[in-house]
């Protein structure tokens, strides 16, 4: 019964909605008496409209004029989306833009960077190891159409994309203001590097390519750089650790031929490109503001120095040459050096691991001084930077402008030592000296004194395996104290297993001067093992009044219960977050 009268009422309800035109409205005004109020609803249906509420002719009206209201209205909205694909006919790219500032698509963009915990940015896309799958790719690409003023992409350490590129490549035309691709470490495979050379002729401005740890690369860099045009705007091509192969070598030189711009070139942990070191040395001449060359791990060898060598004379504004760690290039610096000689503007040099000879030092010692703008010379690792009796340590007097000196394992014997405490006086903007590995330093860091009190730009000092002894550590103490080393951040004084309790216990009484210290290690070597003596307690106390202290290696000390406790809690207590490598 009720649901009768529910449906009585909805009937009646439709019925009272019967448009002024109906032909028996003068009917029902002869009936209804007083006029309901403005804006007043009818409780009750007249007793005409219950009287012709059966008849069909007024429900075939009613339906019929619905009908005729829907079918306008479709109709309405069939010419109004008509017009909107007309537009986007019409406005081509302008209608891109639009549909790119809409609300709508922001708001998608937002969604997706608040998901992987990112703050959106228009701009610069950072989404670096953020455990990105093909899925997550996809919709990135879906996003690129409302983001056109996109101008850096990071994707690195993603290795869940690889294998995903070209749904993000093929939409890559939307931001053709691009300049920065990154795309370290994903894991990227054949497909992949297709689909991105083919992408180059889509984004005409960009100036940077890293795609440096992807072993799937080698063996098809042509696949890459087919699709390069002339006058490409690259500056800075990164593929280190790519497993390049000879053949990529050749592909690589071609690339020179049509990037002018080129400033960066890293081929850095690529051990088979030396095969081809003569090949793309020739082809160095193409890219003459060539700023920065790394070749380090690239398995050179002497005939390929010879070739760099002959390279270097067309890259008068090189700032940067690391050719480290390519043991094979030693003894080939007699005939390589010619035109290293003229680079005036370099500001780095790196040598490490690179089995200088005595006859290479005798070479260098006369090359390096020459090096008027040098800024950085690492030689560690080359035992015959210390036993030669060439003075190329001594001559480093000659280059005022050296921020770092790297020596470590070098097998610097007292004389060594000697001389080069004394060019460092003629140091005054030293900030880096690396010093470890070097036994001889131990007992004689006294030979540094002076040039310590005059360095005072000096931020790290690194000491490691020294055979550092007591007196050592009381003389550091001693210049601190004269306002020495006030600017120090970093201090390694680790595997300096000879160094007494109580020499660790002065040091620690004297560390809260080093205001500005960050890092330090104190720890053992890795054969021993000491229990914390009486230092400890000085240490915590020192820690307090170290306000920028943030690491603190303690390796193979051994805490007592009590101490490791108040080790814990020390960071609670006093409101700091200092890591502590125990």
């Amino acid at each position: 019964m009720e649901k009768t009268e529910n449906a009585q009422s909805c009937q009646d309800k439709c019925e009272e909605d019967i448009p002024k035109s109906s032909p028996f409205d003068f009917v029902i005004k002869q009936f209804q008496g007083k006029k309901s109020s403005p804006g007043k609803r009818k409780e009750q249906p007249s007793a005409i409209r219950k009287f012709f509420e059966g008849f069909d002719f007024v429900k075939s009206e009613v339906k019929d004029r619905r009908e005729t209201e829907e079918t306008e209205i479709n109709t309405s909205r069939a010419d109004d989306q008509n017009e909107k694909e007309d537009l986007s006919i019409e406005d081509g790219p302008s209608h891109l833009i639009s549909e790119a500032e809409s609300p709508t698509g922001k708001q998608r963009f937002n969604q997706f960077m608040q998901k992987l915990g990112k703050k959106p940015n228009s701009k610069n896309l950072d989404l670096n190891n953020c455990a990105l799958s093909a899925t997550d790719v996809t919709e990135l690409a879906s996003l690129l159409p409302f983001l056109p003023e996109l101008e850096e992409i990071s994707l690195s350490w993603n290795g869940g994309i690889g294998g995903s590129l070209k749904a993000l490549t093929v939409q890559l035309h939307h931001v053709n203001l691009l300049k920065v691709l990154r795309l370290n470490n994903c894991r990227l495979t054949a497909e992949d590097v297709t689909s991105l050379g083919e992408a180059f002729e889509i984004v005409p401005q960009l100036e940077e390519l890293d795609l440096s740890w992807n072993s799937n690369i080698g063996g098809k860099l042509s696949l890459l750089t087919k699709k390069l045009q002339k006058g490409c705007k690259i500056r800075f091509l990164k593929i280190t650790d790519c497993n390049l192969t000879a053949k990529d070598g050749e592909s690589l030189a071609q690339i020179l031929n049509v990037i002018p711009n080129l400033e960066v070139l890293d081929l850095s942990i690529n051990k088979h490109i030396g095969c081809s070191m003569k090949i793309i040395a020739q082809d160095l001449k193409n890219v003459p503001g060539l700023k920065q060359l790394n070749l380090h791990m690239c398995g050179l060898k002497q005939d390929s120095l010879q070739a760099l060598d002959t390279a270097l004379q067309h890259l008068a504004e090189l700032r940067k040459l690391d050719i480290s760690g390519n043991k094979e290039i030693g003894g080939g610096f007699k005939d390589s050096t010619a035109h290293l000689a003229n680079l005036k503007n370099l500001e780095v040099l790196d040598l490490h691991q690179c089995c200088v000879t005595e006859e290479d030092m005798t070479i260098l010692s006369q090359v390096i001084p020459l090096l008027s703008s040098l800024q950085e010379l690492n030689l560690s690792s080359n035992k015959n930077v210390g036993v030669s009796s060439d003075p190329l340590l001594g001559r480093l007097r000659f280059l005022p402008k050296l921020k770092s000196v790297a020596i470590s394992n070098c097998c610097l014997r007292e004389e060594s030592f000697s001389s080069l405490a004394e060019a460092a006086l003629h140091l005054p903007e030293l900030e880096i000296l690396d010093l470890s590995w070097n036994k001889c330093v131990g007992g004689n860091l006294k030979l540094l004194l002076e040039a310590l009190k005059l360095a005072t730009e000096i931020q790290v000092l690194r000491l490691s395996s020294c055979n550092l002894v007591t007196e050592d550590l009381a003389l550091l103490i001693l210049l601190t104290q004269d306002g020495h080393l006030a600017r120090l951040q970093k201090l390694d004084l680790s595997y300096n297993d000879n160094i007494s309790d109580e020499g660790w216990a002065i040091f620690f009484k004297g560390l809260a001067v080093f205001k500005e210290l960050s890092e330090l290690d104190v720890s053992l070597r890795p054969s021993s093992c000491r229990d914390c003596g009486m230092w400890f307690s000085e240490l915590l106390a020192a820690l307090t009044k170290l306000p920028a202290l943030a690491e603190l290696g303690m390796q193979r000390w051994v805490l007592s219960e009590s101490q490791r406790k108040r080790l814990e809690s020390f960071n609670q207590d006093n409101k700091r977050s200092i890591r502590f490598d125990c």
